[in-house]
């Protein structure tokens, strides 16, 4: 069962989380409801420094509704790659402002690397790795420099790539949190409907799946949710859940 957790002052600095770190907490949040688990990660401190990393897409607002409702004040950081729906932006605010979020930040790219990396803003038509890299992975890796842990709205059933999905994993030396891992899309619809949450704007237009604009796309009945993205390439994830490799430099 590994180590138990330690209990974590989130003012003073902690060491790393291990992977017995994790496995303590998958075996005993086994079982837990969502709700009651995060309540217990953010009363007793477990997650150190951490914020919830949103894309405020179709499905966000499950996660952040259950974050709020547990405590408020824990930061939520969206990445605006400079590429985003205005749909999407004006759906972060309203979500923003329903939900009571106390603590929302921006991160953004470099503009120093844009104009050395894509100065004509066309990277996105020929290298979307390259692009993700520098609008999306990139920030996202100054926004968790100084987190200890970070919560994700990753869940089994989006792709194969997020089949086997634990509660809780270290990547790159943080603890990254799922607390919708094992969730399915009929609980993702429940909860919207018991809540009444607002829904993205572009969800009713055939937009499942949202990502920048220039890389997203209408899905056709009986097509995958995702297949939208990226449609044309072989590429299924921006890369902010891949971890990196040691050694391995920057795709820029």
């Amino acid at each position: 069962m590994g180590e138990p957790a330690r209990k974590i002052d989130i003012i003073g600095s902690r060491p790393a989380f291990t992977q017995a770190d994790a496995d303590a907490l998958n075996a005993r949040f086994a079982g837990v409801d969502t709700m009651s688990m995060l309540r217990a990660l953010f009363s007793e401190g477990i997650l150190g420094r951490t914020a919830v990393v949103s894309s405020f897409g179709t499905e966000s607002a499950v996660l952040l509704d259950l974050v709020a409702r547990a405590d408020k004040s824990v930061p939520v950081v969206f990445v605006d790659t400079l590429k985003m729906f205005p749909e999407t932006l004006a759906y972060r605010d309203t979500l923003v402002e329903t939900l009571g979020i106390e603590n929302s930040w921006t991160v953004e790219p470099d503009p120093v690397v844009l104009a050395a990396k894509d100065g004509t803003d066309l990277r996105w038509s020929y290298d979307p790795d390259g692009c993700c890299e520098i609008r999306k992975v990139e920030p996202l890796k100054r926004a968790k420099a100084g987190l200890d842990s970070w919560i994700s709205g990753r869940k089994a059933f989006q792709s194969q790539t997020r089949q086997n999905i634990a509660r809780f994993e270290i990547e790159d030396g943080r603890l990254k949190v799922n607390p919708l891992g094992d969730w399915v899309k009929a609980d993702l619809e429940a909860y919207f409907a018991e809540t009444h949450l607002p829904r993205h704007p572009l969800e009713v237009d055939g937009y499942p799946s949202i990502g920048c604009q220039p890389c997203t796309s209408k899905v056709l009945p009986g097509e995958d949710p995702r297949a939208g993205r990226w449609r044309g390439w072989e590429k299924v994830e921006c890369g902010i859940h891949v971890p990196e490799k040691p050694g391995e430099e920057p795709v820029f």
